[in-house]
């Protein structure tokens, strides 16, 4: 595989706000680390901003540990077992009088209770002095109800004791009960400026990876001009992360190793859409690949392919005017598709129904290998 990313220059990472999908960026950070992308700065709103920090610490291994022991009651003042049963409507499991007393709190404190949240944050930044002497620098957004004006935070040139207000003030979600940092309150920097491109660019970098999680907020990339000479590249999950407040664990995992996968797609251009998949090659040869393969394809979709032959005499015309758009069609391949996509789709497709192993980098001969070999041991050999 070819790296995509020139390693000899310095990249500024963008940080989205999403509460609990904030998992899938540490995810990709790892891979961008171990591919050995340099990382200059970051910019981030509410849990970008926290994981902002870890990043400028360059502590990865506690980052992975935070989020994969992540619960609700580590950011909220709430039980698991009842945050659980609410999600998955367990009315019976639900301990009533626990919900009747925590919504008149709620009502009465104006949020949730985040004292939790601002153990973690204490716990995470720890000697602050790491972020301060940071050779990467640190941008952190918030709005300043106060003020009433979005802030960019320089973390880096704060004063000691003021890092850990910063990132709750980035951090104040709407549900959260939100109380004074210095004399100010402050709202969740996502409300305003969720995807802080624009801030890396007016500090002068010109290569800039941003990492999409689709939280909540004002989403400032759409109306951001992006000036010539500027180079923007994105990861950007291609399924649902969750709620934004759903801090389960389980999830936080799934989302730690989607982020990790989808930053393996961008770094290697990987193709497929549920796969990564190796596939330098060009159209040609896939198409080749695809008539050697027609077995397949015939086992797979025996009447689909029946109802085109009886029409017209096997051969490539039937296959490239009839059949091909046909499976185009079902697996709902964009406008301008060409053999490439469309052999990758039919790979993609059975691969999912066989159920292998989604979360490996395979090349186009492998996983074929891998489809073969779960035919083989569903009995179904005989049938091509």
């Amino acid at each position: 595989m070819e790296l995509k990313l020139d390693l000899e220059r310095e990249y500024g990472l963008v940080l989205e706000g999403g509460g609990a999908k904030g998992a899938y960026q540490i995810g990709a950070w790892k891979a961008l680390k171990e591919a050995g992308v340099k990382i200059k700065g970051v910019a981030g709103a509410s849990v970008g901003s926290l994981n902002g920090a870890l990043v400028c610490m360059d502590d990865l291994e506690r980052a992975e540990e935070i989020w994969k022991n992540i619960d609700y009651s580590q950011v909220m003042s709430v039980s698991n077992e009842t945050m659980e049963a609410l999600k998955k409507k367990d009315f019976k499991a639900l301990n009533l009088q626990e919900l009747i007393t925590r919504g008149f709190q709620l009502v009465k404190e104006g949020g949730f209770d985040i004292t939790p949240l601002k153990n973690l944050i204490a716990d995470v930044v720890g000697d602050e002095k790491k972020i301060l002497n940071s050779d990467r620098e640190f941008y952190s957004i918030t709005y300043s109800v106060s003020d009433r004006k979005e802030l960019v935070v320089d973390v880096r040139k704060g004063e000691t004791g003021t890092v850990k207000d910063m990132l709750l003030a980035s951090a104040y979600f709407l549900a959260f009960k939100n109380e004074k940092l210095g004399g100010k309150r402050y709202m969740d920097g996502g409300g305003v400026n969720n995807v802080p491109l624009d801030v890396l660019i007016d500090h002068g970098y010109e290569d800039i990876i941003v990492i999409r999680i689709y939280g909540w907020g004002f989403d400032k990339e759409r109306v951001v001009k992006i000036p010539d000479g500027i180079k923007v590249y994105h990861i950007a999950p291609r399924q649902d992360l969750g709620g934004i407040l759903e801090f389960d664990k389980k999830q936080a995992r799934k989302n730690l190793t989607l982020g990790y996968y989808d930053a393996k797609r961008f770094l290697y251009d990987l193709a497929g859409q549920i796969y990564y998949i190796d596939a330098p090659k060009t159209e040609a040869y896939y198409f080749d690949k695809m008539m050697s393969e027609m077995e397949i394809i015939k086992w797979h979709w025996k009447d689909l392919t029946d109802s085109v032959e009886e029409k017209a005499p096997a051969g490539y015309r039937t296959y490239t005017e009839t059949l091909f758009p046909k499976l185009a069609a079902q697996f709902k391949l964009k406008e301008g598709w060409d053999y490439k996509d469309l052999y990758l789709g039919i790979l993609e497709d059975l691969a999912k129904r066989l159920r292998v192993k989604r979360f490996r980098i395979y090349t186009v001969d492998e996983l074929l290998c891998e489809i073969r070999r779960k035919i083989h041991l569903q009995g179904k050999e005989d049938s091509f």
